[in-house]
């Protein structure tokens, strides 16, 4: 059976995103990051190539590795400034009935408690749209500007996750019955306080008394997405996510990371087809091979190296202003993300790279594969790499935005519909429903079923 793909929308609520340089493109749009009329234009525009959702990347804190300081960051709109993800579902989601929204949040910095109640409230007003990419941050100037001297260490942070995801999971499964809200006109009661229950953790890290302040929602518990590919972020994975997103330059780097977290799955209990696998890709599209190549072209005479070797700094926790453009990376062990040092390192043993090629490669949509060609060649290439890598779908990031989604709507979504390879209408039902196509709240053996309200041990709210 031939097997759908999926496309996400990867994009980020800052400039450029993961393109440095490329916002001084005449056809760019994303310096109008923060206008609505940008962001509602963009949704629509992925609503009509039936995309399944807008991930939205964030990091919390500023990329000041490069030359230790946050200059080149700001000199390079290297995603900076950066605004909050969360307060554009609501207006995308006006204008939009299908797509889903996958948004990133840091959780070390957030306090469980109210942070549930922003999700359930996009939930809400999405009508059961809304997913949480859930990550743990990497940069030591977030845990500087949240009051700490620096951000924990990289696997005690997935200690600290595992405690939040519990209490996360306590306020939206089983703090609420399905029944309690009455809306009883005539007795005048809204909700019955009996089927209202008072979640109590005491955690290392985490201390909460209180009821969860939503009313129910659609999918009580958001689409929960993970892209850490460390063995700490494979493991958390394989135990919450439902969907994971990772990038890589090749298939060979890809295909062993989803091969891992799918035999993670299975010893957490749980159906590894169950975790829908997304690798980040960029498409340059044309009619021709021709014009196709004439557009890379044209795009590369914009790709800011200091830019791209900022956000790679960033992400790797390596200050590569000390590094000779033609010197070769050496694989670094600290306290940053490990995924970006691995792609460039140890991930594929027969590819080196030296810094040059780096901020090359990074420059245009960051560090997955750049795709170009006719709808028909870059569609053999994704079902090429859907097949050697086992992957359900791809992350689309862009190099100028809204156009490069605009031609993938255009040009290569009818491409894969003749193939039969993408779908020709959405799927009704909550983001989780169009995913899956099963219930809209999480079941067994998902560990956030073990919350859910038991009415014969829950305490009755006081």
């Amino acid at each position: 059976m031939t097997k759908e793909i999926r496309l996400n929308a990867f994009a980020m609520n800052c400039v450029a995103h993961q393109s440095p340089g490329l916002w001084t493109h005449p056809q760019d749009r994303t310096s109008d990051y923060n206008k609505l009329s940008y962001w509602i234009d963009l949704a629509k525009t992925l609503e009509r190539g039936r995309f399944d959702a807008l991930f939205l990347a964030d990091v919390l804190g500023v990329y000041d590795v490069f030359g230790a300081s946050p200059d080149a960051a700001l000199r390079n709109a290297a995603q900076v400034p950066v605004n909050d993800p969360l307060l554009l579902v609501s207006a995308m989601a006006a204008v939009t009935e299908h797509l889903g929204f996958g948004v990133t949040c840091t959780l070390s910095y957030k306090p469980p408690y109210p942070f549930a109640r922003r999700m359930s409230t996009l939930d809400h007003l999405t009508e059961g749209r809304i997913g949480w990419n859930i990550v743990t941050g990497y940069l030591d100037s977030a845990a500087k500007g949240a009051g700490k001297n620096q951000q924990k260490a990289h696997d005690d942070r997935y200690d600290v996750a595992e405690e939040y995801m519990e209490v996360v999971y306590r306020l939206w499964e089983g703090s609420w019955q399905d029944d309690a809200v009455l809306r009883d006109r005539a007795r005048g009661i809204f909700t019955d306080p009996s089927k209202v229950h008072r979640v109590r953790h005491d955690g290392e890290n985490y201390k909460v008394d209180a009821i969860h302040l939503s009313e129910p929602s659609p999918q009580r518990t958001p689409v929960l997405f993970q892209a850490g590919t460390s063995l700490r972020g494979k493991l958390f994975a394989a135990q919450h996510a439902e969907c994971v997103f990772m990038s890589g330059p090749s298939a060979k780097v890809i295909a062993p990371r989803v091969a891992a977290i799918r035999t993670f799955a299975v010893e957490a209990g749980r159906d590894p087809r169950a975790i829908l696998m997304f690798s980040m890709m960029t498409v340059i599209l044309g009619h021709t091979e021709a014009e196709a190549a004439a557009k890379h072209a044209d795009l590369k005479r914009y790709i800011n190296h200091e830019g791209a070797l900022t956000l790679m700094s960033g992400w790797t926790g390596v200050d590569f202003s000390t590094y000779d453009l033609d010197q070769e990376v050496r694989h670094v062990h600290n306290e940053a993300g490990r995924t970006a040092m691995d792609n460039i390192t140890r991930a594929d043993p027969d590819r080196t790279w030296t810094v040059r090629e780096v901020a090359e490669h990074v420059g245009i949509g960051g560090i997955g594969p750049v795709i170009v060609g006719t709808p028909e060649s870059v569609a053999d290439a994704i079902e090429t790499w859907v097949a050697q890598t086992d992957v359900d779908g791809l992350n689309l990031a862009f190099a100028i935005s809204p156009g490069s989604f605009e031609d993938i709507v255009d040009l290569l979504v009818p491409e894969l519909v003749r193939r039969g390879l993408y779908k020709q209408t959405y799927a009704p039902g909550t983001f989780r429903e169009k995913l899956f196509g099963q219930g809209a709240r999480l079941t067994t053996p998902h560990p956030a079923s073990l919350y859910r309200h038991d009415p014969q041990v829950a305490i009755a709210a006081e």
